[in-house]
């Protein structure tokens, strides 16, 4: 059958099955528990949030705007820098495809790897071609959702002192719209943390497996225990060494 000799080419082995899932599994898990634990407890994400209503509040107030320009001008830069570098990253993989032979010997003949089958190798690479199509399109819907903040700043009115509530609908709007990016900004972020754990398929599937483990542990304490989210709420007991 087809299928039966596509995975005989394969060579698939159990560990790699397993060492795949795991790498889904943990991604898919770790983002739904993230955004599940920030209905309870604070967050990078969730605190930025009450600087950047903040910020739009203060923005409101100003006659001169420039200063919040600038700063949409720097956020759009920042995914504007990791979407060309995606689209980079997506021309050396495809490339790679034309050169699989190489790579296999390259891969080889480093030590504690396991051989693999030309087609698993092509799968490891379409895999992080995958990562990295997923992550241009949250770093290019971030760009696009800060150009809409660029156009509302400069559309929203001038907060009058007698009536500071007749606005609240404009600071609603320009705050979740920045959030808006913010949240596709740091899906993005997460891609790449996720693709250097699948890199380490290409070695060995434990090798994976670890890597996928170690990228959890590190955006679980950045997100919800790092001495950044302890500055930003303001609590001095933060752990000293957690960055």
């Amino acid at each position: 059958m087809p299928l039966t000799r596509f995975l005989a080419e394969l060579s698939l082995t159990w560990l790699d099955i397993a060492a795949s899932l795991f790498f889904v599994l943990s991604w898919t898990g770790y983002a739904l528990f993230a955004e599940w634990r920030a209905k309870s407890v604070p967050t990078l994400h969730s605190t930025m949030d009450g600087f950047r209503r903040e910020w739009m509040v203060r923005m409101i107030e100003r006659e001169n705007r420039m200063v919040d320009v600038n700063i949409m001008r720097n956020l759009t830069r920042s995914s504007q820098f990791f979407a060309s570098t995606t689209m980079l990253v997506l021309g050396a993989l495809i490339a790679l495809l034309g050169y699989v032979q190489q790579a296999m010997d390259v891969v080889s003949g480093l030590p504690f790897t396991v051989k693999a089958s030309q087609r698993l190798l092509e799968i490891k690479i379409v895999l992080l071609v995958l990562i990295f199509v997923y992550a241009f399109f949250k770093f290019s819907w971030a760009i696009r959702q800060l150009g809409f903040c660029s156009t509302l700043v400069g559309a929203a009115p001038r907060q009058p002192r007698d009536n500071p509530e007749q606005y609240a609908a404009d600071i609603n709007r320009l705050a979740l719209v920045t959030s808006y990016a913010g949240t596709n900004f740091n899906h993005g972020l997460r891609a790449y943390y996720f693709a250097l754990a699948a890199m380490t398929w290409f070695l060995h599937p434990y090798l994976m497996m670890i890597a996928t483990a170690w990228v959890v542990y590190i955006l679980y304490h950045r997100e919800f225990e790092s001495r950044t989210l302890y500055a930003l709420i303001g609590n001095d007991t933060s752990p000293q060494i957690r960055t």
